[in-house]
Order: C-alpha cells, then structure tokens, then sequence
C-alpha cells in the first residue's frame, strides 16, 4: 500500500515541526518525578507548546499516593499535577495518547547538562524518555490536525510520576482510557526502531516486620530479631522466582547498634509477573511467606504496596495495531519489529483496560535511566511521520 495524498501532506507537516528545540527546551528544565518545582515548570510549558491544538487544556491534581519510610511510618508523596488536553469529546470515535514529563534524574543528580556527540547523537536527561517522546507526539497531532478529518477526538495524558509507577495518576489513565479505540504511547523506541511488544507486570512491597529489642550479649533470646526475620522472609520470597515470576528482594532497612536486638527491619521486593495468572500466584506466595516467618521468628509483619502494572500481553486488538504500525511503518520505509520485554510503563495500565496500545512510539534512543542516555535526532522526523499517518489510517476504520 502506498502513501495517500493526505498521508504525504501529514508527513511532511509533521517533518517540519521544531521538535529538536522543543525537546532541547524542555530537556533543560530538571523534571525528576520529586522536583516540584521544575515539573510545575515543564507542565507550564507543555501546556504553552500543545495549546496550538484544539481542545481545552487542563492541569490535574494528583491524586494521593504514599510509602514507607526506613523507620516504618507510611507517609504522603507530594506528586506534580498532569496536563490532560480533550479534543472534541463528543466524537464517536476517540483515540489516548499519553506521554510522562517527569525524568528519573533527581534536582540533585550530575545529570543535568546536554551535549551534542561527535556521532551526531545527543546526550542528556529525559531528551529520549521521554522529552523527545512529547516532542513526537505533538508533531504527529498537529501534522493530523491540519488534514481534513475532523470526525475523531482524543485525549492526551502526559503524567508526572510515571517513572516512579504512577501511583497519583493510575486512576486518571484509566478514566482516560474508557472507550478508546487504541492508544499511542511515546516511552523511546530502541536504537535500532524496534518496539516493546507483550510487558511483564510490576509489583512494588514494603514489608515492615516489627520484633522485639533486647540486649544482645545479656538477655539477647528474649528480642525477636527483625533483621533475621526480614532476611529469612527475602530467601523465601526468592524462592518462587522463575521464568515466568522475576521476584528481586531489593533492600533491606534497619537495625542499629551492634549490642541491641533489632526491632524493625523493612524489606522492599518487587515482583515481575509475566501473565495474570502469575500475579495471582505471586500474592498468595507472598501471603504465605509472610504467615510462615511471622509464626517461624513470633514477628508482626505489615505488607505495604501492591501490583500497580499489570501484565500486557498481545491479545487480538493488540495484534492489529500492531500490524498496522508494521505496514505503515513499511509503507514509509521503517522496518518495524516488537519484542517482549520485562520493563513497565503506562501502556500496561492502559492495556488493561481493554484498549489496544503501541506504547513506543518515541523516538530512537538508548542507555535511558543512565548518564550516557542519547537521542537520534533524525528518528524525530521519522517517527512523528509513522505516528502521524498510523492515527490517520486508525481514524478511517484501519483497525475495523
């Protein structure tokens, strides 16, 4: 199938976007998921940049969200607020596109300056993951906005806590979500184009086990050792770990000086569960081990946190987006591949709500969540021309 008129025009409008400064812009601004400040920054001006589509945009207060400390008490998380843009709401046919502001480089990390490589690449904090992404998203939108069609709508997510599991936005994409057609998310794709197709899921614990302290040379049998007990419960949790159940006991805090019998220990462990069933499976081994070092080491055990991605696998839906990308992708002269991965993002939360989602449909990078995180400036263009004739072709019944 060869592009249409409309398709081309799409293309090039979509080549013709600043997305290289708007993603060196926003790049600049430090947008790690805890610096308030600089997320309120960015989302300010995000909202400036997609204000040239229609619709009306909206900063949403996080909802709440908290953890458990290294001395035990769960507290509140301050999250920055999510920019949501609707467009013609009332369409019959609507499509989400979702993207996330925040990077996973803190204010106070080295990270911060961005560079051109003698390669023609471009290093920096969040210019793949996912600044570019953003960048991409809105050229691909304009590029469609300034077509004909006008008999679909959408909504855009751009969030500011995904790279810390979205816990003040879950509920907002799956509000989103409800009666889409498909999705398109803009996490980076690989160095070499290829895509994330089926995700394992993710599941985030803090286990606080609370003992009993005493002196350790004088009475030390009459303490209930928390850290032992915590250790003993990270082996047993390990134990179910397998080829389709990663289980990573990650942390241990606690404990104190060397003469007194530990009271508190927190065990953080996250679960990657490969298929539903396995999110199952993983909960009730994580209730027996819990039961079993309770009554083994006579500690009081507090189980915090929970699966907040489900596993997304490539039903039937999933499939013809995915085709559909593939042939577009040809159509343009991009090679398109997928490939499982265990890695997580909001294409998980969207999937289980029965949407279709291609959830990197960003630019080409790699090395992200490192100090060597790189761009491929060119893959801009490339991938805001697949984005932009993709929505075209879903908008005219591709995946009927």
């Amino acid at each position: 199938m060869s592009l249409t008129a409309l398709e081309t025009a799409a293309v090039a409008r979509a080549a013709a976007s600043p997305m290289l400064d708007r993603t060196l812009a926003w790049s600049a601004v430090n947008s790690g998921t805890g610096n308030l400040a600089g997320l309120a920054q960015v989302a300010e001006m995000l909202a400036d940049a997609f204000s040239t589509l229609p619709g009306e945009i909206t900063l949403v207060d996080p909802a709440p969200a908290e953890r458990v400390t290294v001395d035990g008490r769960v507290e509140a998380i301050a999250h920055g607020r999510h920019l949501v843009l609707r467009v013609r709401p009332g369409a019959a046919r609507r499509m989400l596109f979702t993207g996330h502001m925040d990077t996973v480089y803190a204010a106070d990390h080295p990270f911060q300056a961005i560079a051109r490589l003698p390669d023609g690449r471009i290093n920096g904090p969040g210019v793949a993951d996912m600044k570019g992404g953003l960048a991409v998203m809105l050229a691909a939108l304009e590029a469609v906005e300034a077509s004909s069609i006008r008999d679909f709508g959408y909504d855009v997510l751009i969030n500011s806590d995904e790279e810390t599991g979205s816990f003040s936005s879950n509920a907002l994409i799956a509000e989103l979500a409800q009666g889409k057609i498909a999705a398109l998310t803009y996490e980076p794709a690989l160095a070499d184009g290829g895509l994330a197709g089926a995700r394992a899921g993710t599941g985030n614990f803090s286990l606080v086990v609370r003992g009993k302290s005493a002196h350790a040379g004088r009475n030390p049998d009459d303490g209930r050792n928390a850290i032992v007990a915590a250790a003993a419960l990270a082996v047993r949790l390990k134990a179910a770990h397998g080829p389709r159940l990663s289980v990573n006991p990650a942390r241990i805090d606690g404990g104190g000086p060397n003469n007194v019998v530990p009271d508190l220990a927190i065990l953080r462990v996250n679960f990657r569960p490969a298929l539903p069933d396995d999110v199952v499976r993983a909960r009730t081994h994580l209730d027996s081990a819990v039961a079993m070092v309770s009554a083994e080491h006579d500690v009081a055990i507090e189980v915090h946190g929970g699966f907040n991605r489900p596993p997304k696998s490539l039903d039937a839906g999933a499939e013809k987006l995915f085709g559909l990308v593939r042939a577009t992708g040809a159509d343009l002269g991009i090679p398109i591949g997928w490939n499982p991965t265990g890695g997580v993002c909001d294409g998980n939360n969207i999937a289980a709500c029965g949407v279709p989602v291609v959830d990197t449909m960003g630019p080409r990078g790699g090395a992200i969540h490192s100090a060597d995180e790189f761009l491929i400036p060119d893959s801009l263009a490339e991938r805001a021309g697949l984005s932009a004739v993709t929505i075209l072709r879903i908008i005219e019944g591709g995946l009927a």
